[in-house]
C-alpha cells in the first residue's frame, strides 16, 4: 500500500485533456500527464485492502498493482518499473488505451473514487523510457528452435517477445508495412502516438526478433510453408472480419467500414501516400456503432473538418452515472461513457435501427431509420422490436460502419491448414493449440474482438504453451 491514510487525505486526480480548440488542430495525444509529485499523491491513495481486486479480478495480466503503487509512493521508480514489467509487456500502451478494468474493481471504487492506476502505470512507463530502462533483454541461451508469429497486434507482439526472451529464434510476419496491427492502424494518433509503438519495436529488434512486413501469410507465404520452415507457427491475426449492415443502398459510395477510414487516415498522418484516402471535410458524417472504434471515427472526422457528426447505436442508452464509485463493483459497470472525442462534438442517439441508405448517381445522400425497443421473450432473451410511427430520415454525406468484428478472417491462412473453428467462427484451440499440431493461435483470432490487455495476456500464456510443446517442459 502507499500512505496508510492516503485515501482519506487525497482526492482522485487525473491529468485531463488538452483544450478542445487546440487539440482539434492536430493529431497529438489529447491527454495530459500528471507530474511526479501528483502521481506520488495518487499512489498514496492505494489502501491496505487485504484483497487487491485490482490485481486478482480486474487485471487479466495480474499486474502487481499494490506493489508498484507502493514503490512509486516511496520514490522507488526503478523498482516500480521492474514490478510493472514482470507481468505486462507493453504498459506504455495499456497506460494509454486500456479501459482500466483494474480501476473498476479497486476497493476504493466500492463507495469512493478509485486509485488512478492507469495513469500511475503510464507515469512509470514514461519515467522508465526517459531513464533508458527500455534496454533489450536478449536471451541467456539459444535453444536452437524457431517460431513464426503471424500478426503483430498486441497478442502477437507479446508472444514474440516472450518466446524470444526464452531463447527461441522468432520471426514476426505482418501484412501491413508497419508493425503494430490494430494498435497502429485502428487507434488514432491522438490516443496512441505511433512512436510509442516504434520504441518497443526497436527494443524487440535489439532482442533478436526478426520482422517481416508487407507479407500476407496465406497468400504471399502459405502456413504450410511456415510449418515446414519453423518448429512452431503462431497465428495472432486478430478478428479482422467487420460486421456489415446488409440493407438497401449499402453499395453506395460514401458507406465505408470504420477501419478503412481510420487506417488510411493513420497512414496519411504519418506521411504515407494514400490514393484511396477518405476525406470528410465539410461533410455530414454518420457513425453507426457506439463503441471505441466509433468514438475514434468521431474524433478523426472532427479533425478532418467535418461539418456535422452523428453517432447512432442500435442498443439502449446505458445508465448515466455521475458518481465517482462503481455501481457494479467489483465488476465492470454498464454505464454511459463519454470519450474525449465526444466532447469535441457529436450528436449521439440510441435505440436506432438503420433501414436503408439512399443516394443519387451511386453516391450516398441520406439514410432512413426507425426507433426500436428491446424486450425479453419467454426465455429471457432480449429481442428488438421496431416502434411504429417512429421512422425518420437524415441527410448525410458519409457513413462509417463501426459495429464491431464478427471473427477472424476466413482466408487461406485459416482454410489451407484446415483449422477447426468454434461456433462463432473463431479459431478453435485447446491450450492455445489449434486442431493442427504445431500451429497455435491466440488473441482476437481465438476470443473474438476484445481488449488490448486481454490480447497481451493471451500472447504471454500462448508463449508458455509453445515452450512446453517445443521443449517438453
Amino acid at each position: 500500500m502507499g500512505q496508510s491514510k492516503g485515501f482519506l487525505e487525497y482526492q482522485r486526480q487525473v491529468g485531463g485533456y488538452r483544450d478542445i480548440e487546440e487539440r482539434l488542430k492536430d493529431y497529438k495525444e489529447v491527454f495530459k500527464q500528471l507530474g511526479s509529485e501528483e502521481i506520488k499523491n495518487q499512489s498514496a491513495r492505494c489502501m491496505d485492502c487485504g484483497t487487491p481486486f485490482c490485481h486478482s479480478l480486474g487485471c487479466p495480466l495480474g499486474n502487481l498493482i499494490p506493489e508498484f503503487n507502493d514503490a512509486v509512493y516511496n520514490g522507488q521508480w526503478k523498482e516500480a518499473w521492474e514490478r510493472l514489467e514482470k507481468t505486462n509487456n507493453f504498459p506504455e500502451i495499456t497506460g494509454r488505451i486500456c479501459p482500466a478494468l483494474c480501476e473498476a474493481s479497486c476497493t476504493l471504487s466500492f463507495n469512493d473514487s478509485p486509485v488512478t492506476i492507469r495513469e500511475i502505470e503510464l507515469a512509470i512507463s514514461e519515467y522508465a523510457y526517459q531513464n533508458d530502462w527500455y534496454e533489450p533483454k536478449a536471451p541467456e541461451v539459444e535453444l536452437g528452435k524457431s517460431v513464426a508469429v503471424v500478426g503483430s497486434g498486441p497478442s502477437g507482439m507479446a508472444a514474440a517477445q516472450q518466446l524470444r526472451r526464452s531463447g527461441f529464434a522468432v520471426t514476426l510476419f505482418e501484412k501491413s508495412n508497419k508493425i503494430g496491427g490494430l494498435m497502429r492502424y485502428g487507434i488514432p494518433d491522438f490516443k496512441l502516438a505511433k512512436d510509442v509503438i516504434e520504441r518497443r519495436v526497436k527494443q524487440m529488434a535489439g532482442e533478436g526478433v526478426k520482422f517481416e512486413t508487407g507479407v500476407k501469410v496465406g497468400e504471399d507465404l502459405s502456413v504450410g510453408y511456415l510449418k515446414n520452415k519453423f518448429d512452431a507457427v503462431v497465428l495472432t491475426m486478430g478478428a479482422g472480419e467487420p460486421r456489415d449492415l446488409p440493407v438497401p443502398g449499402r453499395e453506395l459510395k460514401g458507406v465505408d467500414f470504420a477501419m478503412d477510414f481510420l487506417s488510411r487516415n493513420t497512414d496519411k498522418v504519418n506521411g504515407v501516400d494514400v490514393p484511396d484516402f477518405i476525406n470528410v471535410k465539410d461533410k455530414v458524417v454518420l457513425v453507426i456503432g457506439g463503441g471505441d472504434t466509433g468514438s475514434d471515427c468521431v474524433g478523426t472526422s472532427n479533425r478532418q473538418g467535418a461539418k456535422k457528426v452523428y453517432q447512432f447505436e442500435i442498443m439502449p442508452k446505458p445508465q448515466e452515472w455521475t458518481d465517482a464509485n462503481n455501481p457494479n463493483w467489483p465488476n465492470w459497470p454498464n454505464i454511459l461513457r463519454t470519450s474525449s472525442s465526444h466532447y469535441e462534438g457529436a450528436e449521439r442517439d440510441w435505440n436506432i435501427a438503420t433501414k436503408r441508405f439512399t443516394g443519387k448517381d451511386g453516391v450516398l445522400t441520406g439514410a432512413d431509420f426507425v426507433r426500436v425497443e428491446w424486450k425479453a421473450d419467454e426465455n429471457g432473451a432480449f429481442k428488438m422490436h421496431e416502434l411504429p410511427g417512429t421512422e425518420f430520415s437524415l441527410a448525410v454525406d458519409q457513413v462509417f460502419l463501426s459495429m464491431g468484428f464478427v471473427h477472424v478472417e476466413h482466408g487461406q491462412a485459416v482454410k489451407n491448414p484446415g483449422l477447426e473453428l468454434d461456433p462463432r467462427g473463431n479459431i478453435a484451440v485447446k491450450n492455445f493449440m489449434t486442431s493442427v499440431p504445431g500451429i497455435f493461435a491466440a488473441g482476437d483470432a481465438v476470443s473474438g474482438a476484445s481488449l488490448v490487455v486481454r490480447a497481451i495476456d493471451q500472447g504471454r500464456r500462448l508463449a508458455q504453451e509453445v515452450t512446453k510443446y517445443l521443449l517438453g517442459k
